[in-house]
């Protein structure tokens, strides 16, 4: 077993890549801060809280400080480890995550949608971890905060038995907190790695509508809140929302709500 640690110069926080041979064995041991270990590829055991767990491709691991922990490989297997100590983060942020979310160690399957956010986020730090500079520090810290967030969200999924709702429920909540970059159907059939077709029968059977209609209803709820409850500008409420142009939102807003933007708030607008 090979660990190739890149540059460490970005102070408590550490993202390199651990290679295993077939048969490898990393034997029990602790660390003093928090990890987290991505399974880039092949399959393996991992004892966990005195427990022999799968470890197998993209599959996540997140190891509390002081936990044994040890990782045997069934297959050649690349990890990549993403070590950090708690002062790296932000008091709210360790509070709010650390401290709610990861109070113990365990394995973590996650669903497509947190997978590819997963996936980007660990290439983003890899990027600013080899520039080492002090706005690549700043960089780092922030991606480990959303790194955190992606996996607490992930937990948070309510249990489905049936594998359609499942995937629906959780395209429901990708939108619910992705609304304002969502470019396309193809975006989210893109991350379930399923045709637009699948995807649309099985969130309509689930919630009546298609994923763009439900995407939109988020989008104007939000907006119709904005115009009543704030003082932003129209072109702001467009953009934060994720209209990609001032015209389309107009349009879609008068098409779903049967008045304009402006006549909204005029109406509607709290003192």
């Amino acid at each position: 077993m090979t660990s190739k640690r890149v540059d460490l110069s970005i102070k408590g926080i550490h993202l390199y890549e651990s290679k295993h041979k077939e048969g490898d064995k990393v034997t029990e041991h602790h660390h003093q801060i928090h990890q987290i270990l991505y399974a880039l590829d092949g399959k393996g055991t991992i004892l966990l809280e005195g427990k022999n767990l799968e470890f197998n491709q993209d599959n996540g691991v997140v190891i509390v400080p002081y936990d044994n922990h040890a990782i045997f490989s069934d297959s050649k297997m690349t990890v990549l480890v993403l070590g950090f100590d708690q002062t790296a983060l932000d008091g709210s942020v360790r509070e709010a995550l650390l401290d709610e979310c990861f109070t113990t160690s365990r394995i973590m399957k996650l669903n497509p949608f947190a997978g590819s956010e997963f996936r980007q986020l660990l290439r983003k730090m890899l990027f600013e971890q080899s520039r080492g500079k002090s706005l690549n520090l700043l960089a780092m810290k922030i991606h480990l905060s959303e790194v955190l967030l992606v996996l607490a969200r992930s937990q948070q999924s309510a249990p489905v038995s049936d594998a359609n709702s499942l995937r629906a429920e959780r395209l429901r909540n990708y939108i619910d907190t992705h609304y304002f970059e969502i470019m396309s159907s193809n975006d989210i059939s893109a991350k379930l790695g399923v045709s637009n077709r699948h995807i649309n029968n099985i969130f309509k059977e689930q919630y009546s509508v298609t994923p763009m209609q439900y995407l939109t209803e988020v989008r104007v709820e939000l907006a119709k809140k904005m115009l009543a409850e704030t003082e932003k500008d129209i072109v702001s409420i467009c953009f934060e929302v994720g209209f990609e142009t001032v015209s389309t939102f107009y349009r879609t807003f008068k098409k779903t709500v049967h008045m304009s933007p402006n006549k909204y708030r005029k109406a509607y607008k709290t003192e």
